[in-house]
């Protein structure tokens, strides 16, 4: 009996306008996920936000448990109620007298404005600076700062959100990190476990930097601020620690305004502020902060630019607070995922 070969397909191939409508299609696709992404991103960085928060509490929970070897629930419970109560303690010592200084700052910074350009309009050097920065629109600007200080749902908004995520993250850790290895092939269990770990312990370094960062900048500023005699002393230092969380862009920020109110005393005061500035914010983020972020990975200076600048268009100004921790997941993701697997030599 001679073997009959069976008959096999061919591929028909495609017509034109059936290869233009795949591409349309395929084009189509593309355009709703990269839309989807982008009304979403918004709320992908709350949720970073919240495990931000939740990092924290693990982390200062971990401190407690080593140091008292309470139970790790006992150890966390105190963890959220010490650390919300601590914060309820501060704004009611403090908050008046930052209401008041918040206050005198709003009210007085129209006027310090505009006695700083008296001033610098005194010196050739000031008139060029004048000339340079004089062409902006103020609505313009106005405009541009609103925008560029929204957020997905409001301040507000975001705060309750990322506070309530924050605790359920917190409350059970366990069940969102299974939920979200379930969804790896068995294969790569192991590593996504390794990576979720890496994950964590590179954003306990960062946020354990920026925390003390920012406690050093609150104590150190004011004080070196009321030695000179700056006015509102206490929200200057306030705002520099806050604006810690933002790398490279924060700290010039935060100087305008006093440097500003030093203006209206005398140049070589400004002068002497603008040095303190740059002296504790040199000495608190690049000497005192790496040395206490030795677990967070080495994140080239150009590379967190280049990263807050997109994060801002996306994101605004909640993408710019969290360009470092989001451009280090994306970091460890491309190590684990990617640069290992290509450079053998580089693997654990």
């Amino acid at each position: 009996m001679s073997d009959k070969k069976l008959p096999q397909k061919v591929a028909r191939e495609l017509t034109y306008t059936e290869k233009v409508w795949h591409t349309v299609g395929i084009v189509a696709i593309v355009a709703v996920l990269i839309l989807i992404a982008r009304v979403a991103f918004g709320v992908l960085l709350v949720a970073l936000a919240g495990c931000l928060i939740s990092v924290y509490f693990h982390g200062l929970g971990d401190i407690i448990q080593r140091k008292t070897s309470w139970k790790r629930r006992t150890a966390m419970l105190v963890s959220v109620t010490g650390s919300f109560i601590i914060l309820a303690f501060l704004l009611w010592f403090m908050g008046s007298k930052i209401q008041v200084q918040v206050s005198e700052l709003s009210d007085t910074l129209p006027h310090t404005i505009h006695n700083a350009k008296l001033k610098l309009a005194e010196t050739p050097l000031g008139r060029k600076v004048l000339e340079a920065t004089s062409g902006g629109d103020p609505d313009k600007l106005f405009a541009t700062a609103s925008q560029f200080f929204s957020t997905t749902f409001g301040v507000l908004g975001n705060i309750y959100i990322i506070l309530f995520l924050g605790i359920f993250f917190t409350a059970s850790p366990s069940l969102y990190k299974d939920g979200l290895i379930l969804l790896i092939p068995p294969d790569n269990k192991d590593l996504a476990r390794k990576i979720v770990n890496h994950i964590s312990l590179s954003l306990k370094g960062w946020l354990k930097g920026t925390m003390i960062s920012m406690v050093l900048l609150a104590i150190l500023l004011p004080v070196s601020l009321s030695l000179m005699g700056i006015p509102m002393a206490l929200v200057l230092g306030l705002l520099a620690a806050i604006l810690v969380i933002v790398p490279n862009f924060g700290s010039f920020i935060a100087m305008i305004p006093g440097v500003l109110l030093a203006l209206t005393i005398d140049t070589n005061t400004a002068i002497i502020v603008a040095l303190i500035y740059i002296g504790v914010q040199t000495l608190v983020q690049n000497i005192i902060a790496p040395l206490i972020q030795k677990k967070m990975i080495n994140m080239p200076p150009a590379l967190t630019i280049i990263g807050q600048l997109i994060m801002g268009v996306l994101g605004g100004a909640m993408g710019i607070i969290m360009a470092v921790p989001a451009i280090a997941i994306l970091m460890i993701l491309a190590d684990e995922m990617y640069v290992k697997r290509i450079n053998p030599e580089l693997r654990d």
